[in-house]
């Protein structure tokens, strides 16, 4: 793949570099932060080339700049409404850009003359666009828009459409740094090349410069689409070692169970930055589009247009939710494979420090998915174990995660933790990752709470403002690169140990502590049974 994109678009495909897993990330970085020296493109860390794009878009007519992330209820204010009014249909509230047709959206986003759409719409329009047409449709009425204005028999065309190259080549650029796996289809590359070619060709002294920056915006692309090809490899080898460990402790499970995580470390701290580690790993795979696609439904205006999952370029959402759910059930085939109680309640406790060390680093989702194992059933049910387990520290966790009050505690830990990046002086008080299940309920109501279309049939665009909003400071806290050093042999355990099923759980549960009551003894029965 990554090489027939290579090909098409005409540059040299890289050197792959370390293809495995935790060495290389697929986004490039991710800062919202405007520099004296540097002005970084929406959501992208900019790199040395970039430079030069820069220094001409210093001096292009273009909306109010992007001032911070999209985290206060003036989020939306960047607009900019050009005094020709640009083209109609676009509604606005308090000079705030409320709902268009998609059309005039469309229009919207592409750059003229004496207009440049700021990075806070060129996000959100790129973000929610694909609900109601696919990407590769946009990027071909991006281009014919674009394409239009070097119109033929206008001797000035030329010049005008030169003019607005530089402005072209940054939408262009924000395109494929913050949505690469758009890409992935061969007609956005098609279209991409094509619209490129046009602007890197003719006469104009600026061509070089263009050339310069249309080959570093392909080769950007193509390296992330390569890591992405070895990160979803690597993946796939990760999950069938899992599986073929598995198959061996279903055969031999007395000759399998050699190892538990203690043998391999007993320090919860340095467990807690191993975790830490696959956790920003994975974050940094999950395009924002990832978002908006899990829950597309078919737009009501189109009859042909169903859910897009069939377009989907990535599945890096669902592999992150199968992580937090794999490290659940770690934890608690952990607690239950040991057969003496005093073994399992020390284990309880190792998980414990290891949950509240996770806590401590910002790392919600390890910590969430500790205490998710903690209280499954079959470890829950072990009283002879507990009695022997210290839990007054459990129940400060458990308190800091109590679902009451839609996660009030939770939430005032991770607006503290996420204080604590914004101010951090060292990379580790950089770190937030949040409880990604709860992250995704709050934008999965965000959509279900509001239509997508007004009653005239105009895009709700309040509703996307939104939901970029929250998005935006997803894609901030994934930017984050781990300052803890690697442990090979701790990180292959946790990605690779086998893991119990639910039944397996319980039958391991029972055979440590019997079953108490004639449901229990029923089920474990029918489970020796099978």
């Amino acid at each position: 793949m990554a090489k027939f994109l290579a090909e098409l678009l005409g540059c040299t495909l890289p050197d792959k570099g370390t293809p495995p897993l935790f060495e290389c990330r697929s986004q490039p970085h991710l800062g919202m932060r405007p520099s004296s020296k540097q002005r970084p493109s929406f959501f992208g860390t900019l790199s040395k080339e970039r430079a030069v794009l820069d220094n001409r878009l210093d001096t292009m007519p273009q909306t109010p700049p992007f001032t911070g992330q999209l985290n206060s209820g003036s989020y939306n204010k960047n607009l900019y409404q050009t005094k020709e009014e640009g083209y109609p249909g676009l509604y606005y509230n308090d000079n705030n850009l409320v709902s268009g047709s998609l059309e005039a959206l469309i229009h919207h986003l592409v750059p003229t003359v004496d207009y440049h759409p700021d990075r806070t719409y060129i996000f959100t329009f790129l973000l929610s666009s694909r609900l109601f047409i696919h990407p590769y449709e946009l990027m071909s009425k991006v281009c014919h828009l674009c394409t239009e204005q070097q119109r033929l028999g206008d001797p000035q065309a030329d010049k005008v459409f030169r003019k607005i190259a530089p402005k072209i080549l940054q939408l262009l650029t924000e395109w494929t740094e913050t949505f690469p796996y758009d890409f992935r289809d061969e007609r956005m590359m098609r279209s991409l090349k094509e619209l490129t070619h046009r602007l890197a060709s003719g006469d104009e002294v600026n061509n070089g410069t263009d050339i310069f920056i249309v080959s570093q915006m392909s080769q950007g692309l193509i390296r992330r689409l390569t890591v992405l090809s070895q990160y979803e490899e690597a993946l796939g080898k990760i999950n069938a070692t899992a599986a073929e460990r598995l198959t061996v402790l279903k055969a031999k499970p007395q000759a399998a169970i050699q190892r538990d995580l203690l043998s391999i470390c007993n320090d919860p701290f340095t467990v807690a930055q191993q975790l830490t580690h696959i956790e920003l790993e994975r974050l940094s795979y999950i395009g924002p589009e990832e978002f908006v696609q899990a829950f597309v439904h078919k737009d009501p205006l189109d009859n042909d247009k169903n859910c897009f999952s069939d377009h989907k370029k990535a599945s890096n959402l669902e592999a992150y939710v199968d992580w937090f759910n794999r490290l659940s059930y770690l934890v608690a085939t952990e607690i239950c494979m040991p057969g003496k109680k005093k073994h399992r309640a020390r284990v309880i406790e190792f998980f414990i420090d290891v949950a509240r060390e996770c806590f401590n680093i910002g790392n919600f989702n390890s910590l969430m998915a500790i205490i998710s194992g903690m209280n499954m059933s079959p470890v829950s049910r072990l009283k002879k174990t507990w009695s022997k387990v210290k839990t007054a520290k459990f129940d400060i966790l458990e308190h800091q995660m109590d679902p009451s009050s839609n996660f009030y505690n939770y939430r005032t830990a991770l607006r503290g933790a996420t204080q604590r990046s914004i101010t951090a002086n060292s990379s580790r008080e950089k770190i937030v990752i949040p409880f990604f299940s709860l992250l995704i309920k709050d934008i999965y109501f965000l959509n279900e709470g509001c239509a997508n279309r007004l009653q005239n049939g105009h895009i709700n665009f309040e509703k996307f403002w939104e939901l970029a909003k929250q998005v935006s400071e997803f894609m901030t806290w994934k930017k984050v690169e781990c300052p803890f050093e690697k442990d090979r042999k701790i990180l292959q355990y946790l990605l690779t140990a086998p893991v119990f099923t639910e039944d397996a759980l319980y039958l391991a549960s029972y055979e440590s502590e019997g079953p108490e009551n004639n449901m229990e003894k029923d089920r474990w029965k029918s489970l020796r049974c099978v």
